[in-house]
């Protein structure tokens, strides 16, 4: 009950912005496309302006009620000072604050927040077809962060971002998670946090190949998570260099990285994992696995630390 008082109050925050917040601040149109030079007062009209060309929308600084559907085209969604851009609060055909169909996307600076749809999906950002690159955004306070289809020719591309107080069991659709992948074929992951999570996994990917690599998982302060990383349909790459620290909250802490948990889509004989740190939180004494493996696999595991209580492996 606890989640749910937050996240309505979030929305009713949302809800209560000042029109200027809403519609643009000083009279000014905040959406420009910076190749033509045209401004816009909704962002979903500088999205079709691009239309089926290649072009960068520049956001000015505000929290902005907005959402857009991209149907086609190259489209950069930039900041105009990053971490100064917020889109807040809605979701464009139920989904997202950005619906993503077009040829690729790419997120420069901006944050997403209190995004909360009634099926239980709400996302920063639906990416349903294209390349995606995300730099230095911001995902809080939703049910999800970045939610995918499931198309081979996607390749997803994550760096130095942060995924924040997201996911959630609560809904009959099943579990929402912060960092949703669906069978894609590639994802990368870099410099990236993940923490305080409300539920489902931090990162679940059913891509055929990871790179997870350099980012902190911090469930100090995660209420009814799972598991840090679940690659249900297995997955070949490498996971590395990576801090994981697992909370007391847990609706499963049997294991950080869980291997080939449902259908068995990929091969995962190679995988990497290796040079990461494992921990509880301090005064937490329990037993857990740092990878659990369901494939059978190859599985290369070498120079992870890991704490006391914290197996390296188990086939399961």
């Amino acid at each position: 009950m606890k989640a749910r008082r937050t996240r309505a109050a979030t929305a009713l925050a949302v809800l209560a912005l000042p029109a200027a917040a809403a519609f643009g601040q000083g009279g000014a149109a905040p959406f420009t496309v910076v190749e033509t030079g045209r401004s816009f007062a909704s962002l979903q009209q500088a999205v079709d302006a691009v239309g089926n060309s290649r072009a960068t929308i520049r956001i000015a600084p505000g929290t902005w009620r907005q959402c857009a559907v991209q149907e086609a085209g190259v489209i950069v969604y930039e900041a105009a000072e990053p971490g100064s851009v917020t889109l807040a609060g809605k979701a464009c055909e139920g989904k997202a604050a950005l619906v993503l169909r077009g040829t690729g996307a790419e997120i420069r600076g901006l944050a997403f927040a209190g995004i909360n749809v009634p099926d239980g999906n709400g996302a920063g950002i639906r990416l349903e077809a294209g390349a995606l690159n995300v730099a230095h955004a911001r995902f809080a306070d939703s049910q999800q962060g970045i939610l995918t289809a499931a198309d081979p020719a996607i390749r997803i591309y994550i760096a130095r971002s942060t995924f924040t107080g997201l996911g959630t069991c609560e809904n009959d659709a099943g579990c929402a998670h912060s960092l949703y992948v669906g069978d894609v074929g590639s994802l990368t992951v870099r410099e990236s946090r993940f923490e305080r999570g409300t539920g489902g996994h931090y990162l679940k990917a059913r891509a055929a190949e990871v790179v997870i690599e350099g980012n902190s998982f911090d469930d100090a302060n995660g209420r009814g998570t799972n598991y840090m990383i679940d690659l249900p349909a297995g997955s070949r790459g490498r996971i590395a260099d990576n801090w994981f620290v697992q909370g007391r909250d847990k609706e499963n802490y049997s294991a950080f990285i869980a291997l080939g948990a449902e259908e068995v889509l990929h091969p995962s004989d190679g995988l990497v994992v290796e040079n990461n740190e494992a921990r509880f939180v301090p005064g937490l004494s329990r037993q857990s696995v740092f990878l659990a493996d369901w494939t059978g696999a190859r599985v290369a595991m070498q120079g992870n630390r890991l704490a006391e209580g914290i197996a390296q492996y188990e086939a399961r």
